[in-house]
Protein backbone atom coordinates (compact mmCIF):
# COMPACT_ATOMS: atom_id res chain seq x y z
CA UNK A 1 0.00 0.00 0.00
CA UNK A 2 2.60 2.41 0.83
CA UNK A 3 4.37 1.88 -2.55
CA UNK A 4 1.55 2.47 -4.27
CA UNK A 5 0.71 5.42 -2.71
CA UNK A 6 4.14 6.52 -2.98
CA UNK A 7 4.13 5.90 -6.97
CA UNK A 8 0.88 7.84 -7.56
CA UNK A 9 2.17 10.70 -5.46
CA UNK A 10 5.46 10.64 -7.90
CA UNK A 11 3.28 11.04 -10.82
CA UNK A 12 1.24 13.55 -9.47
CA UNK A 13 4.59 15.34 -8.54
CA UNK A 14 5.72 15.27 -12.16
CA UNK A 15 2.44 17.14 -13.15
CA UNK A 16 2.79 19.41 -11.20
CA UNK A 17 6.03 19.99 -11.37
CA UNK A 18 5.17 20.29 -15.66
CA UNK A 19 2.63 22.48 -14.59
CA UNK A 20 4.97 24.91 -13.42
CA UNK A 21 8.00 24.79 -15.64
CA UNK A 22 8.07 28.01 -16.13
CA UNK A 23 8.60 28.80 -12.45
CA UNK A 24 12.21 29.08 -13.20
CA UNK A 25 15.08 27.06 -14.73
CA UNK A 26 16.30 25.72 -11.90
CA UNK A 27 13.07 24.24 -11.65
CA UNK A 28 12.87 22.62 -15.19
CA UNK A 29 16.65 21.22 -14.55
CA UNK A 30 15.08 20.35 -11.49
CA UNK A 31 11.99 18.03 -13.17
CA UNK A 32 13.97 16.98 -15.85
CA UNK A 33 16.50 15.20 -13.34
CA UNK A 34 13.75 13.64 -11.34
CA UNK A 35 11.97 12.03 -14.98
CA UNK A 36 15.24 11.15 -16.13
CA UNK A 37 16.22 9.13 -12.84
CA UNK A 38 12.90 8.14 -11.25
CA UNK A 39 10.85 7.37 -14.53
CA UNK A 40 14.06 5.64 -16.84
CA UNK A 41 12.02 3.04 -17.34
CA UNK A 42 9.34 5.23 -19.07
CA UNK A 43 10.19 5.47 -22.38
CA UNK A 44 7.86 8.37 -23.16
CA UNK A 45 9.56 10.34 -20.63
CA UNK A 46 12.95 9.44 -22.07
CA UNK A 47 12.20 10.59 -25.26
CA UNK A 48 10.62 14.00 -24.57
CA UNK A 49 11.65 16.97 -22.44
CA UNK A 50 9.39 18.30 -20.17
CA UNK A 51 9.13 21.30 -22.68
CA UNK A 52 7.48 18.79 -24.91
CA UNK A 53 5.21 17.51 -22.74
CA UNK A 54 4.31 21.09 -21.48
CA UNK A 55 3.69 21.50 -25.17
CA UNK A 56 0.56 19.11 -24.95
CA UNK A 57 -0.86 20.42 -21.72
CA UNK A 58 -3.52 23.26 -21.48
CA UNK A 59 -1.50 24.49 -18.24
CA UNK A 60 -0.92 28.15 -18.90
CA UNK A 61 2.68 28.80 -19.33
CA UNK A 62 2.43 32.13 -16.95
CA UNK A 63 1.76 30.52 -13.77
CA UNK A 64 4.23 31.80 -10.68
CA UNK A 65 4.40 29.51 -7.67
CA UNK A 66 3.70 31.66 -4.64
CA UNK A 67 4.60 31.47 -1.60
CA UNK A 68 3.31 33.56 1.66
CA UNK A 69 4.34 33.63 5.03
CA UNK A 70 2.62 34.68 7.80
CA UNK A 71 5.14 36.34 10.36
CA UNK A 72 7.67 38.40 9.92
CA UNK A 73 10.41 37.22 13.23
CA UNK A 74 13.48 35.74 13.65
CA UNK A 75 12.16 32.98 11.67
CA UNK A 76 10.02 33.52 9.06
CA UNK A 77 11.95 36.85 7.47
CA UNK A 78 15.56 35.25 7.35
CA UNK A 79 13.62 31.61 5.92
CA UNK A 80 11.81 33.34 3.00
CA UNK A 81 14.98 35.78 2.36
CA UNK A 82 16.88 32.89 1.85
CA UNK A 83 14.48 30.80 0.02
CA UNK A 84 13.37 33.58 -2.36
CA UNK A 85 17.53 34.28 -2.91
CA UNK A 86 17.90 30.55 -4.14
CA UNK A 87 14.73 30.40 -6.00
CA UNK A 88 14.55 34.09 -8.14
CA UNK A 89 11.30 32.92 -10.11
CA UNK A 90 8.98 32.10 -6.70
CA UNK A 91 7.04 35.02 -5.50
CA UNK A 92 7.88 35.14 -1.92
CA UNK A 93 5.70 37.85 0.66
CA UNK A 94 6.06 38.01 3.84
CA UNK A 95 3.78 39.46 6.23
CA UNK A 96 2.93 41.04 9.48
CA UNK A 97 0.34 42.51 11.56
CA UNK A 98 3.01 44.95 12.65
CA UNK A 99 3.62 47.98 10.63
CA UNK A 100 6.59 48.92 12.24
CA UNK A 101 8.28 45.66 11.72
CA UNK A 102 7.11 45.79 7.60
CA UNK A 103 8.51 49.43 7.47
CA UNK A 104 11.66 48.26 9.26
CA UNK A 105 12.11 45.56 6.32
CA UNK A 106 11.76 47.63 3.86
CA UNK A 107 14.05 49.97 5.48
CA UNK A 108 17.85 49.85 5.50
CA UNK A 109 17.63 48.92 9.16
CA UNK A 110 16.15 45.60 9.50
CA UNK A 111 14.07 44.79 12.65
CA UNK A 112 16.34 41.59 13.52
CA UNK A 113 20.25 41.18 13.03
CA UNK A 114 21.91 38.01 11.70
CA UNK A 115 25.68 38.00 9.86
CA UNK A 116 24.90 37.95 6.11
CA UNK A 117 21.24 39.00 6.15
CA UNK A 118 21.12 42.44 5.09
CA UNK A 119 23.18 41.76 1.93
CA UNK A 120 20.52 38.82 0.95
CA UNK A 121 17.76 41.36 1.48
CA UNK A 122 18.88 44.63 -0.43
CA UNK A 123 19.88 42.13 -2.97
CA UNK A 124 15.88 40.37 -3.68
CA UNK A 125 14.08 43.23 -1.85
CA UNK A 126 10.90 43.90 -4.15
CA UNK A 127 12.26 41.60 -6.54
CA UNK A 128 10.77 38.09 -5.88
CA UNK A 129 10.82 39.29 -1.85
CA UNK A 130 8.21 41.51 -0.29
CA UNK A 131 7.02 42.48 2.82
CA UNK A 132 3.70 43.78 3.20
CA UNK A 133 0.64 43.83 5.79
CA UNK A 134 -1.77 43.12 3.18
CA UNK A 135 -2.26 39.28 5.13
CA UNK A 136 -5.60 39.01 3.22
CA UNK A 137 -4.08 39.29 -0.60
CA UNK A 138 -0.72 37.16 -0.06
CA UNK A 139 -3.22 34.39 0.98
CA UNK A 140 -4.77 34.71 -1.56
CA UNK A 141 -2.37 34.70 -4.27
CA UNK A 142 -0.25 32.45 -2.27
CA UNK A 143 0.04 28.26 -3.56
CA UNK A 144 1.35 27.52 0.19
CA UNK A 145 1.85 29.51 3.05
CA UNK A 146 4.37 29.33 5.68
CA UNK A 147 2.60 30.19 9.42
CA UNK A 148 5.52 31.32 11.21
CA UNK A 149 3.96 33.31 13.91
CA UNK A 150 4.94 33.82 17.99
CA UNK A 151 4.12 30.88 19.86
CA UNK A 152 5.41 32.08 23.72
CA UNK A 153 4.12 30.28 26.51
CA UNK A 154 1.27 30.81 28.47
CA UNK A 155 1.05 33.27 31.13
CA UNK A 156 -2.66 32.41 32.58
CA UNK A 157 -5.15 30.29 32.83
CA UNK A 158 -4.23 26.37 32.43
CA UNK A 159 -1.17 25.11 31.79
CA UNK A 160 0.32 28.45 32.89
CA UNK A 161 4.48 28.64 32.81
CA UNK A 162 4.12 25.33 31.02
CA UNK A 163 2.08 25.00 27.72
CA UNK A 164 2.14 26.94 24.09
CA UNK A 165 0.04 30.20 23.66
CA UNK A 166 -1.65 29.01 20.00
CA UNK A 167 -3.96 31.70 19.81
CA UNK A 168 -1.89 33.06 17.20
CA UNK A 169 -1.64 30.12 15.14
CA UNK A 170 -5.42 29.92 15.71
CA UNK A 171 -5.66 33.28 14.33
CA UNK A 172 -3.43 32.65 11.04
CA UNK A 173 -5.53 29.16 10.92
CA UNK A 174 -8.35 30.96 10.78
CA UNK A 175 -7.55 33.65 8.87
CA UNK A 176 -6.61 31.40 5.61
CA UNK A 177 -9.94 29.36 6.05
CA UNK A 178 -11.64 33.05 5.67
CA UNK A 179 -10.08 34.48 2.57
CA UNK A 180 -8.87 31.32 0.69
CA UNK A 181 -10.75 29.93 -2.13
CA UNK A 182 -8.52 27.97 -3.74
CA UNK A 183 -6.58 25.09 -2.55
CA UNK A 184 -3.45 25.69 -0.23
CA UNK A 185 -0.66 24.33 1.13
CA UNK A 186 -0.36 25.24 4.88
CA UNK A 187 3.21 24.75 6.44
CA UNK A 188 3.36 25.06 10.29
CA UNK A 189 7.27 26.71 10.60
CA UNK A 190 6.72 28.05 14.42
CA UNK A 191 7.67 26.10 17.34
CA UNK A 192 4.63 23.76 18.23
CA UNK A 193 3.35 21.51 20.84
CA UNK A 194 2.73 17.87 19.43
CA UNK A 195 -0.62 18.05 17.16
CA UNK A 196 -0.48 21.29 17.19
CA UNK A 197 -1.00 20.47 13.08
CA UNK A 198 -4.20 18.28 13.64
CA UNK A 199 -5.45 21.57 15.40
CA UNK A 200 -4.89 23.79 12.58
CA UNK A 201 -6.21 21.10 10.13
CA UNK A 202 -9.46 20.55 12.27
CA UNK A 203 -9.59 25.03 11.67
CA UNK A 204 -9.36 24.70 8.28
CA UNK A 205 -11.45 21.94 7.68
CA UNK A 206 -14.21 23.28 10.04
CA UNK A 207 -14.12 26.94 8.61
CA UNK A 208 -13.29 26.30 4.91
CA UNK A 209 -15.37 27.52 1.79
CA UNK A 210 -16.71 25.03 -0.76
CA UNK A 211 -14.33 23.69 -2.92
CA UNK A 212 -11.23 24.67 -1.29
CA UNK A 213 -8.85 21.87 -0.10
CA UNK A 214 -5.92 21.65 2.37
CA UNK A 215 -2.96 19.83 3.23
CA UNK A 216 -1.34 20.46 6.46
CA UNK A 217 2.54 20.13 6.86
CA UNK A 218 4.71 20.77 9.65
CA UNK A 219 8.33 22.17 8.80
CA UNK A 220 10.45 22.90 11.84
CA UNK A 221 13.53 25.63 11.87
CA UNK A 222 16.47 24.26 13.50
CA UNK A 223 18.35 27.51 13.16
CA UNK A 224 20.70 28.96 15.65
CA UNK A 225 20.85 32.73 16.09
CA UNK A 226 24.00 34.59 14.74
CA UNK A 227 24.53 31.51 12.43
CA UNK A 228 20.45 31.50 11.25
CA UNK A 229 21.63 32.05 7.21
CA UNK A 230 24.65 29.49 7.13
CA UNK A 231 21.78 27.14 9.14
CA UNK A 232 19.79 28.00 6.04
CA UNK A 233 22.08 27.44 3.56
CA UNK A 234 23.59 24.37 4.59
CA UNK A 235 21.85 22.85 7.17
CA UNK A 236 21.89 19.70 8.68
CA UNK A 237 18.75 18.02 7.54
CA UNK A 238 15.36 19.61 5.93
CA UNK A 239 12.09 17.99 8.01
CA UNK A 240 9.17 17.64 6.72
CA UNK A 241 6.11 16.12 8.34
CA UNK A 242 2.60 15.46 6.94
CA UNK A 243 -0.64 12.82 6.35
CA UNK A 244 0.36 9.32 5.23
CA UNK A 245 -1.93 9.88 2.30
CA UNK A 246 -1.65 10.45 -1.57
CA UNK A 247 -2.43 13.81 -0.99
CA UNK A 248 0.15 14.61 1.55
CA UNK A 249 2.49 12.84 0.22
CA UNK A 250 2.22 15.21 -3.02
CA UNK A 251 2.13 17.76 -0.39
CA UNK A 252 5.69 17.38 1.03
CA UNK A 253 6.98 16.66 -2.44
CA UNK A 254 6.33 19.67 -3.71
CA UNK A 255 7.36 21.86 -0.67
CA UNK A 256 10.38 19.29 -0.84
CA UNK A 257 11.22 20.58 -4.53
CA UNK A 258 11.21 24.13 -3.05
CA UNK A 259 14.30 23.24 -0.33
CA UNK A 260 16.09 20.94 -3.55
CA UNK A 261 16.90 23.95 -5.24
CA UNK A 262 19.49 24.51 -3.15
CA UNK A 263 19.69 21.69 -0.82
CA UNK A 264 20.76 18.02 -1.30
CA UNK A 265 17.66 15.46 -1.68
CA UNK A 266 19.65 13.20 0.91
CA UNK A 267 19.24 16.01 3.60
CA UNK A 268 15.27 16.32 3.19
CA UNK A 269 14.12 14.07 5.89
CA UNK A 270 10.20 13.30 5.77
CA UNK A 271 8.01 11.72 8.38
CA UNK A 272 4.86 11.73 9.61
CA UNK A 273 3.34 14.74 11.37
CA UNK A 274 3.40 14.04 14.88
CA UNK A 275 7.28 12.85 14.75
CA UNK A 276 8.00 16.14 12.73
CA UNK A 277 6.88 18.07 15.70
CA UNK A 278 8.10 15.90 18.29
CA UNK A 279 11.20 16.17 16.79
CA UNK A 280 11.78 19.68 17.23
CA UNK A 281 10.95 19.43 21.30
CA UNK A 282 13.00 17.01 21.41
CA UNK A 283 16.03 18.42 19.93
CA UNK A 284 15.76 21.53 21.81
CA UNK A 285 15.60 19.66 24.69
CA UNK A 286 18.81 17.66 23.85
CA UNK A 287 20.75 20.48 23.23
CA UNK A 288 19.57 22.27 26.45
CA UNK A 289 20.32 19.66 28.58
CA UNK A 290 24.20 19.41 27.53
CA UNK A 291 24.58 22.93 28.55
CA UNK A 292 22.56 22.40 31.94
CA UNK A 293 25.41 19.15 32.26
CA UNK A 294 28.35 20.82 31.74
CA UNK A 295 26.81 23.87 34.00
CA UNK A 296 26.57 21.64 36.88
CA UNK A 297 29.94 20.15 35.92
CA UNK A 298 31.31 23.28 36.38
CA UNK A 299 30.44 23.58 39.93
CA UNK A 300 31.62 20.51 40.97
CA UNK A 301 34.95 22.15 39.15
CA UNK A 302 35.30 25.60 40.95
CA UNK A 303 34.69 23.37 44.53
CA UNK A 304 37.54 20.74 43.53
CA UNK A 305 40.11 22.69 41.75
CA UNK A 306 39.48 21.19 38.00
CA UNK A 307 38.89 23.20 35.24
CA UNK A 308 36.05 23.18 33.16
CA UNK A 309 37.44 23.73 30.19
CA UNK A 310 39.80 20.74 30.25
CA UNK A 311 37.01 18.50 31.52
CA UNK A 312 34.77 19.39 28.48
CA UNK A 313 37.67 18.86 25.96
CA UNK A 314 38.38 15.76 27.48
CA UNK A 315 34.81 14.33 27.70
CA UNK A 316 34.35 15.83 23.95
CA UNK A 317 36.65 13.84 22.15
CA UNK A 318 34.44 10.74 23.26
CA UNK A 319 32.86 10.23 19.53
CA UNK A 320 29.96 8.94 21.02
CA UNK A 321 29.43 12.42 23.20
CA UNK A 322 31.09 15.30 20.82
CA UNK A 323 32.50 18.51 21.44
CA UNK A 324 29.60 20.86 20.61
CA UNK A 325 27.27 22.66 23.41
CA UNK A 326 29.75 21.86 25.80
CA UNK A 327 31.11 25.27 26.93
CA UNK A 328 30.14 26.24 30.46
CA UNK A 329 28.57 29.27 30.93
CA UNK A 330 26.19 31.53 33.01
CA UNK A 331 23.44 29.68 31.12
CA UNK A 332 21.37 28.85 28.55
CA UNK A 333 19.06 32.08 26.61
CA UNK A 334 16.77 32.54 23.45
CA UNK A 335 13.31 32.43 22.23
CA UNK A 336 13.60 28.67 22.14
CA UNK A 337 15.18 26.34 24.57
CA UNK A 338 13.79 27.20 28.03
CA UNK A 339 10.13 27.17 26.02
CA UNK A 340 10.52 24.16 24.02
CA UNK A 341 11.73 22.35 27.46
CA UNK A 342 8.19 23.38 29.06
CA UNK A 343 6.19 22.05 25.96
CA UNK A 344 7.69 18.68 26.48
CA UNK A 345 7.04 19.06 30.45
CA UNK A 346 3.39 20.28 30.22
CA UNK A 347 3.38 17.07 27.22
CA UNK A 348 4.36 14.79 29.61
CA UNK A 349 2.58 15.77 32.89
CA UNK A 350 -0.72 15.62 29.70
CA UNK A 351 0.08 12.17 29.41
CA UNK A 352 0.59 11.42 33.16
CA UNK A 353 4.16 10.33 32.36
CA UNK A 354 5.35 12.56 35.69
CA UNK A 355 9.05 10.81 35.52
CA UNK A 356 9.58 12.36 32.25
CA UNK A 357 8.37 15.67 33.51
CA UNK A 358 10.22 15.64 36.25
CA UNK A 359 13.73 15.23 34.48
CA UNK A 360 13.97 17.77 32.23
CA UNK A 361 12.38 20.39 34.60
CA UNK A 362 15.85 19.82 36.30
CA UNK A 363 17.70 21.04 33.17
CA UNK A 364 15.93 24.35 33.79
CA UNK A 365 16.44 24.41 37.31
CA UNK A 366 20.16 24.25 36.95
CA UNK A 367 20.29 27.04 33.92
CA UNK A 368 18.01 29.22 36.68
CA UNK A 369 20.81 27.86 39.68
CA UNK A 370 23.81 28.98 37.49
CA UNK A 371 22.45 32.64 36.34
CA UNK A 372 21.82 32.98 40.08
CA UNK A 373 25.19 31.47 41.35
CA UNK A 374 26.80 33.50 38.98
CA UNK A 375 25.52 36.71 40.58
CA UNK A 376 26.44 35.43 44.29
CA UNK A 377 29.89 34.63 43.19
CA UNK A 378 29.85 38.38 42.09
CA UNK A 379 28.64 39.76 45.45
CA UNK A 380 30.79 37.57 47.60
CA UNK A 381 33.76 38.63 46.11
CA UNK A 382 33.47 42.12 46.04
CA UNK A 383 33.62 42.14 49.48
CA UNK A 384 30.04 40.99 50.04
CA UNK A 385 28.05 44.12 49.08
CA UNK A 386 27.94 45.78 45.63
CA UNK A 387 25.18 48.14 46.67
CA UNK A 388 26.12 52.15 45.38
CA UNK A 389 29.08 49.99 43.51
CA UNK A 390 29.70 50.64 39.47
CA UNK A 391 29.41 47.72 38.12
CA UNK A 392 30.01 47.18 34.04
CA UNK A 393 27.82 44.74 32.24
CA UNK A 394 29.54 43.29 29.04
CA UNK A 395 26.95 41.94 26.69
CA UNK A 396 22.93 42.15 27.08
CA UNK A 397 22.21 39.89 23.86
CA UNK A 398 21.45 36.12 24.88
CA UNK A 399 24.26 34.85 22.40
CA UNK A 400 27.11 36.69 20.23
CA UNK A 401 25.68 37.71 16.94
CA UNK A 402 22.24 38.48 17.48
CA UNK A 403 20.41 41.07 18.86
CA UNK A 404 18.03 39.15 20.37
CA UNK A 405 17.44 39.21 24.28
CA UNK A 406 15.23 36.78 24.87
CA UNK A 407 15.47 34.59 27.99
CA UNK A 408 19.03 36.64 28.44
CA UNK A 409 20.97 35.11 31.42
CA UNK A 410 22.52 38.61 31.41
CA UNK A 411 18.55 39.68 32.57
CA UNK A 412 18.72 37.47 35.48
CA UNK A 413 22.31 38.22 36.41
CA UNK A 414 21.41 42.32 35.98
CA UNK A 415 18.48 41.57 37.98
CA UNK A 416 20.34 40.28 41.16
CA UNK A 417 22.62 42.92 40.34
CA UNK A 418 20.00 45.34 41.00
CA UNK A 419 18.27 43.95 44.08
CA UNK A 420 21.65 44.07 45.55
CA UNK A 421 21.88 47.94 44.94
CA UNK A 422 24.56 47.69 42.34
CA UNK A 423 24.46 50.83 39.56
CA UNK A 424 25.00 49.03 36.35
CA UNK A 425 26.47 50.43 33.18
CA UNK A 426 25.70 47.90 30.62
CA UNK A 427 26.97 47.48 27.11
CA UNK A 428 26.16 45.46 24.01
CA UNK A 429 27.20 46.52 20.54
CA UNK A 430 23.48 45.53 18.64
CA UNK A 431 20.75 45.73 21.35
CA UNK A 432 19.06 49.19 21.84
CA UNK A 433 18.75 50.81 24.97
CA UNK A 434 14.87 50.67 24.73
CA UNK A 435 15.09 47.03 24.42
CA UNK A 436 17.40 46.90 27.59
CA UNK A 437 15.15 49.11 29.62
CA UNK A 438 11.74 47.09 28.67
CA UNK A 439 13.14 43.73 29.77
CA UNK A 440 14.54 44.86 32.79
CA UNK A 441 11.70 46.59 33.94
CA UNK A 442 9.32 43.60 32.81
CA UNK A 443 11.66 41.30 34.89
CA UNK A 444 12.23 43.45 37.90
CA UNK A 445 8.37 44.84 37.68
CA UNK A 446 9.30 48.70 38.23
CA UNK A 447 9.25 51.66 35.69
CA UNK A 448 11.80 52.12 33.07
CA UNK A 449 12.25 56.31 34.94
CA UNK A 450 13.10 54.07 38.46
CA UNK A 451 15.23 52.07 36.80
CA UNK A 452 17.16 54.68 34.94
CA UNK A 453 18.19 55.49 38.75
CA UNK A 454 20.17 51.71 38.82
CA UNK A 455 20.83 51.35 35.00
CA UNK A 456 22.96 52.86 32.32
CA UNK A 457 23.34 52.52 28.74
CA UNK A 458 26.70 53.07 27.81
CA UNK A 459 27.43 53.73 23.79
CA UNK A 460 31.22 51.91 23.92
CA UNK A 461 32.92 49.50 26.50
CA UNK A 462 35.57 51.95 27.69
CA UNK A 463 32.93 54.46 28.84
CA UNK A 464 31.20 51.28 30.49
CA UNK A 465 33.91 50.17 32.55
CA UNK A 466 35.38 53.66 33.24
CA UNK A 467 35.67 54.09 37.34
CA UNK A 468 33.72 50.67 37.66
CA UNK A 469 34.85 48.30 40.41
CA UNK A 470 34.11 45.50 38.27
CA UNK A 471 33.81 43.90 35.03
CA UNK A 472 30.92 41.28 34.18
CA UNK A 473 31.20 39.63 30.60
CA UNK A 474 27.58 38.25 29.90
CA UNK A 475 27.80 37.72 26.17
CA UNK A 476 30.36 36.34 24.47
CA UNK A 477 30.83 38.89 21.72
CA UNK A 478 34.39 38.65 19.79
CA UNK A 479 35.12 42.20 20.54
CA UNK A 480 35.14 41.45 24.33
CA UNK A 481 38.82 39.44 23.02
CA UNK A 482 40.37 42.61 21.55
CA UNK A 483 39.81 45.13 24.31
CA UNK A 484 42.95 47.06 25.63
CA UNK A 485 42.34 45.85 28.89
CA UNK A 486 45.50 47.66 30.05
CA UNK A 487 43.43 50.89 29.43
CA UNK A 488 40.49 49.53 30.73
CA UNK A 489 42.24 48.74 34.36
CA UNK A 490 44.04 52.08 34.37
CA UNK A 491 40.57 53.90 34.60
CA UNK A 492 38.71 51.44 37.09
CA UNK A 493 38.14 51.93 40.35
CA UNK A 494 41.14 49.41 42.86
CA UNK A 495 41.17 47.04 43.23
CA UNK A 496 39.51 45.91 40.03
CA UNK A 497 37.74 42.95 39.11
CA UNK A 498 36.17 40.81 35.96
CA UNK A 499 33.83 37.87 36.39
CA UNK A 500 34.16 36.73 33.09
CA UNK A 501 30.62 34.24 32.53
CA UNK A 502 31.22 32.85 28.95
CA UNK A 503 35.31 31.85 29.59
CA UNK A 504 36.32 34.17 26.29
CA UNK A 505 39.26 36.17 28.15
CA UNK A 506 42.67 35.67 28.80
CA UNK A 507 43.00 35.23 32.51
CA UNK A 508 46.37 35.01 32.57
CA UNK A 509 47.11 37.89 30.90
CA UNK A 510 43.77 39.85 32.88
CA UNK A 511 45.73 38.86 35.97
CA UNK A 512 48.87 40.27 34.86
CA UNK A 513 47.54 43.52 34.45
CA UNK A 514 46.90 43.54 37.83
CA UNK A 515 42.70 42.40 37.67
CA UNK A 516 41.45 39.62 40.19
CA UNK A 517 39.76 37.59 37.33
CA UNK A 518 37.00 35.20 38.61
CA UNK A 519 34.67 32.84 35.61
CA UNK A 520 32.82 29.60 35.53
CA UNK A 521 34.37 26.47 36.25
CA UNK A 522 37.73 27.33 37.73
CA UNK A 523 38.80 27.62 41.40
CA UNK A 524 39.50 31.29 41.87
CA UNK A 525 43.34 31.58 42.56
CA UNK A 526 45.09 34.06 44.28
CA UNK A 527 46.32 37.10 41.70
CA UNK A 528 50.35 36.43 41.84
CA UNK A 529 50.56 40.15 40.77
CA UNK A 530 48.10 41.54 42.76
CA UNK A 531 48.09 41.74 46.85
CA UNK A 532 44.24 41.30 46.57
CA UNK A 533 43.41 37.77 47.43
CA UNK A 534 40.11 36.27 46.40
CA UNK A 535 37.39 35.51 49.16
Amino acid sequence: MCADIDTEAENAHVQWAIQHKDDDIEAEQYSSTRLATNYSETPFVNDYSVNNIVGSTSQSDNSIFRICCIGAGYVGGPTCAVIASKCPNIHVTVVDVSAERIAAWNSDSLPIFEPALDEIVRKIRNHNLFFSTDTDKAIQEADLIFISVNTPTKSYGFGTGRAADLRYVEEAARQIAHIATNDKIVVEKSTVPVKACESIKTILKTNKRRGVNYQVLSNPEFLAEGSAIHDLLAPDRILIGGDETIEGSLAIKRLSWVYEHWIPKEKILTTNTWSSELSKLAANAFLAQRISSINSISAVCEATGASVDEVAKAVGLDSRIGSKFLNASIGFGGSCFQKDIYNLIYLAESLKLEPVAQYWLQVIKINDWQRERFAQMIVQNLFGSVSGKKIAIFGFAFKKDTADTRESSSIYVCRYLIAEGASLHIYDPKVSSDRIFLDLSEQIGTSERELSNHVQIANEPYEAAKNSHAIVVCTEWDEFMKLDYQLIYSTMEKPSYIFDGRLILDHDHLMSIGFNVFCIGKKPAKNPFSNQSPL
